[in-house]
């Protein structure tokens, strides 16, 4: 498989280090609140990469981290009154509900920033040690950029572009875990406990504190996949200054080639328009099932978009996929059928397939820099022409690494109707038949903006796809 890589900025053949298995590692969510879904973006392509891989017959081992002691956990589980623990737990819970939905692989190791406080506080004494961090006596620890002449080259900022050595006086923003390009100076590693931290602070060397946001991931990397290893991936927006101060922590305090490959994918946009909360475009998994559409549906329109690209999401277009879905669930059963199959295989049996018979090209465009948009493409251009078993299972292994799980069909052959498009089109009858016309046509409405439409006959109705 092949993967632009955003150090080099080439496309690079991915192939393991060290043995035969493939070890990368991809920045998790800070469990706060529901992640939305510009957030699953870059946690689905991490999935579909995995899957390419696996399918490919590259065995992975895929680490994800989990950040639960940051400014905006504490903050808010000190606003909720509730113990840091708790708090991140429950959301924790409903990200990884939420990635069920969505059909991701869950990660071979999910650590925690918590869990690993001793290892990060062992890494800031190493780096003190060398001279690459310092501890002016303010009970906080900062990385020195000057220290690290490479600094910048993941994101190709210049050093004269940073505002390199402030003093402790103009250090005030650099306590915060996140900042602007043309605000950073020497970033904190350990940050001294302040007012509001309530409960929410372990002892250091360096006096009761907790460590900066960027040094977690360090730590837990040389925990687990040591100083060199395949590959490291994010959204694009953390690639400054999150990944920089990755690569500076990690190579000053192990040395180490850090990560060989960098992953990046682009922003998803909402309506042609980056997502808000004032306009109501920051969705989460819960909001689209409350208006009728499935994670299943969201996952495809995920993947619709080459992953360097910007993607736009938009409400319109999941009723294609829904299209879509049915569409290739009925090719599938009729060509199961065809080949005297009865069961689909498992994706545990598709590891590795030698063949993919009329889909040959969607898997070339996924083993060519994972261009899923190129890949759908060519997969609908197979289902015209797929009539073996061969081609059956090339069917099979191309959903498996897209990670489309296809809906189930009815006895008629049609697409299962949602339970609560079903509900709405039995109140909007009753309404009808009660000749309460605006209650009907609200109904109607309700039923339209979820992809359906009741056709109305003399002993009932049938419902239609948009």
């Amino acid at each position: 498989m092949r993967l632009f890589d955003s150090m080099t900025r080439e496309v690079r053949e991915l192939r393991p280090v060290e043995g035969d298995t493939f070890r990368f590692y991809c920045c998790g969510p800070t469990v706060y609140g529901p992640a939305h879904i510009g957030n699953f973006r870059t946690f689905v392509m991490n999935d579909v990469l995995r899957r390419v891989l696996e399918v490919g017959g590259i065995k992975t081992y895929h680490v994800r981290n989990i950040t639960d002691v940051d400014d905006k956990t504490i903050r808010d589980s000190e606003a909720a009154g509730e113990t840091l623990k708790a708090f991140t737990g429950r959301w924790l819970a409903q990200f990884h509900e939420d990635c069920e939905k969505l059909n991701c692989l869950p990660p071979h190791l999910e650590p925690s920033a918590v869990e690993h406080i001793p290892q990060q506080i062992q890494m800031i004494e190493e780096l003190v040690a060398k001279g690459h961090a310092y501890a002016p006596g303010d009970g906080s620890v900062y990385f020195k950029i000057s220290s690290f002449p490479e600094y910048g080259k993941l994101s190709r900022l210049d050093t004269r572009e940073l505002d390199l050595g402030k003093t402790q006086s103009e250090r005030a923003g650099e306590l915060a875990d996140e900042y602007e390009k043309d605000s950073i100076s020497d970033f904190v590693l350990w940050k001294g406990k302040r007012d509001g931290d309530g409960d929410n602070f372990w002892e250091s060397p360096w006096g009761p504190g907790r460590p900066g946001w960027h040094l977690e991931c360090s730590a837990m990397i040389r925990e687990y996949l040591g100083d060199t290893f395949d590959l490291h991936s994010g959204g694009e927006d953390l690639a400054f200054p999150h990944h920089e101060n990755e690569i500076a922590q990690s190579q000053c305090c192990c040395g180490g080639q850090f990560a060989l490959h960098w992953f990046h994918g682009a922003h998803l946009l909402v309506n042609g328009k980056k997502m808000s909360k004032s306009a109501g475009t920051v969705f989460t998994i819960a909001d689209l099932e409350s208006k009728g559409f499935t994670a299943g549906e969201v996952r495809y329109e995920l993947l619709s978009a080459y992953y360097r690209k910007q993607a736009n999401f938009t409400l319109e277009s999941l009723h294609a996929k829904r299209e879509a879905l049915g569409k290739l669930a009925k090719v599938e059963a009729e060509l199961r059928a065809k080949v005297g199959e009865s069961d689909v295989p498992a994706y545990q049996d598709l590891l590795g397939l030698a063949s993919f018979g009329v889909f040959a090209e969607a898997w070339s465009k996924l083993e060519n820099d994972l261009n899923t948009a190129a890949a759908i493409g060519a997969l609908f251009t197979g289902i015209k022409t797929a009539a073996t078993k061969e081609d059956w299972l090339g069917l099979h292994g191309i959903l498996a690494a897209l990670g489309l799980v296809l809906p189930v069909l009815e006895e008629d052959g049609e697409v299962d109707i949602p339970e609560n498009v079903r509900a709405l089109a039995e109140a909007r009858w009753a309404a009808r038949s009660a000749k309460d016309w605006a209650k009907s046509d609200e109904l109607r409405d309700a039923l339209k903006d979820l992809g359906w439409v009741a056709k109305d006959g003399r002993e009932g109705y049938e419902l239609e796809r948009l």
